[in-house]
């Protein structure tokens, strides 16, 4: 073996060694499992499939993020609908999508070209298919004071742990 040949052979154990042994550290110092991801969805297939065409028909993502996708070109500070059903019933959301004024249920501190738009055009069957939807949009319970966080920063702009207290 040559002496050029040894050295990289020696370098990959060194290396080898090295990633093992961080691997049983990191083991060893695991406090806790990784609990997975806090949101689900309680709709069935059929539900989810209309009402997600409804969100696209209405670019609901121009604004909201839903399963933590956001839009690249998103400024606006819109809630995210991930576990939004956690937080309100099926009945709200359906008085929320019909109000001719949104504002006036839940006021919003954006301007008025970036606020939440009047549904209540839509056919009544698509706001309750909406409404069904978002009120399926759950979030497992030890993620739920975040969610209920997140929202409220997005919605007044100051932070939850200020009125609240801590998360």
């Amino acid at each position: 073996m040559r002496r050029g040949e040894a050295v990289i052979l020696a370098t990959m154990g060194v290396v080898v060694v090295g990633l093992m042994a961080r691997n049983i550290i990191s083991l060893r110092t695991a406090t806790q499992p990784d609990p997975g991801i806090p949101f689900f969805s309680t709709a069935d297939p059929v539900l989810a499939r209309r009402a997600g065409d409804l969100y696209r028909e209405n670019n609901c993502r121009g604004c909201h993020a839903l399963w933590t996708l956001k839009s690249a070109l998103e400024s606006v500070p819109a809630p995210a609908l991930d576990g939004i059903g956690s937080l309100r019933d099926e009945r709200w959301f359906y008085e929320y999508f019909s109000a001719a004024n949104p504002q006036g249920i839940l006021p919003s501190r954006l301007k008025p070209e970036y606020r939440m738009p009047s549904l209540a055009r839509l056919p009544e069957e698509d706001r309750r298919t909406l409404a069904r939807y978002m009120a399926s949009l759950k979030v497992k319970d030890w993620y739920l004071a975040s969610v209920r966080a997140a929202e409220y920063e997005k919605l007044t702009g100051k932070e939850y742990s200020e009125i609240h207290g801590d998360k």
